[in-house]
């Protein structure tokens, strides 16, 4: 959770429908895509999100008959190069025939409500 206090930006909160942190200012949850609020000043606001980070590839294992088995690991880093927050997303086995895309999408949206003080 985040160290933001309610009713800042980049405050928290739990989606009812699937338990995911997300976060407070949210209409739809980005994890099980459940509505949250139906408001029109929340439908407004995500027409303005830009994705400034979208990567997508697709691995699949190397000639043979060997199974190999994979883990898609998030790490997220402040401007410092320090590690903010890290988690293991999914993991699994391939097939020699089988193959597997990954998909990485940064939604950003301006910030409501009261405004946290620029850090130095």
């Amino acid at each position: 959770m985040s160290a933001a206090r309610p009713g800042t930006a980049g405050a928290t909160r739990t989606c009812p429908h699937c338990k995911a942190t997300i976060l407070e200012s949210a209409s739809v949850c980005p994890a099980c895509r459940g509505h949250l609020r139906y408001d029109e000043a929340a439908l407004a606001r995500a027409k303005t999100a830009i994705q400034p980070l979208q990567i997508e590839g697709t691995i699949s294992p190397p000639d043979g008959d060997t199974v190999f088995e994979y883990s898609m690991v998030l790490s997220i880093k402040n401007d410092r190069g320090e590690e903010v927050a890290r988690q293991v997303v999914g993991v699994g086995a391939l097939q020699p025939d089988e193959k597997r895309t990954f998909s990485v999408v940064v939604e950003m949206i301006e910030a409501t409500g009261a405004k946290g003080k620029r850090r130095h």
